[in-house]
């Protein structure tokens, strides 16, 4: 069965132009520079011009996983609710012949668009490569086991898999996530007991394994 990749709130932020727009909401990522490009000069792709990069889950109804709905004052119908105006395949609050409808599946429906899920809770953890002693803190998705961790640590050292990744002198489980492999998430101790996270993180030791097939 296929893994979604998780991103963290971060990463999606980084998403935030015309030629590049990616939303979150709901708990999943989407890529909407397609919707973007095919709809350019529209105005009803202003609204999500607007929140590029960032969470829209409070446009949607968690349970019926469609837009947020309210009863018109005027009509006393139920309609859908976009403060922030009406956007591409919502319908216009009125009839009208003009309305292009010929979409088979609207955007946010569409899984075309998806390209992984938003991480839940992010985590900050110290890799200490103890061949030359460099050091990387890093962002990653609590969800994420530690070959996807790996991967991530790829861009500071592509030779990241010569390596053996231990954490106080015991070797992890790559196929498992950190708190899998008993590295605590305690930034919700640190916060009650009002020390700074930042001093306290925790770190994942790397061992060469001196294997030229690795390299």
């Amino acid at each position: 069965m296929h893994r979604p990749k998780y991103f963290t709130p971060n990463e999606v932020s980084l998403h935030n132009t015309i030629g590049d727009i990616w939303v979150s909401f709901l708990g999943k990522v989407y890529d909407l520079t397609p919707l973007v490009n095919e709809y350019k000069g529209d105005v009803l792709i202003k609204p999500i011009l607007e929140c590029a990069g960032k969470d829209i889950s409070h446009w949607f109804d968690p349970k019926t996983k469609d837009i947020q709905t309210h009863v018109d004052p005027l009509s006393g119908c139920i309609k859908y609710y976009t403060p922030r105006g009406r956007f591409v395949h919502v319908p216009p609050p009125c009839p009208r012949t003009d309305w292009a409808n010929d979409f088979e599946t609207p955007w946010w429906r569409d899984s075309q668009y998806e390209v992984g899920m938003l991480s839940g809770k992010t985590r900050w953890i110290r890799i200490i490569n103890t061949l030359t002693s460099q050091e990387q803190r890093l962002e990653v998705c609590s969800e994420e086991t530690m070959n996807e961790i790996l991967q991530r640590y790829l861009y500071y050292n592509s030779h990241a898999t010569g390596y053996t990744w231990k954490h106080n002198c015991v070797t992890l489980d790559m196929s498992k996530t950190l708190t899998e492999n008993g590295i605590p998430d305690e930034d919700e101790d640190f916060y009650n007991s009002r020390i700074d996270q930042d001093l306290f993180t925790q770190s994942i030791c790397l061992y060469f394994n001196d294997d030229l097939t690795e390299m």
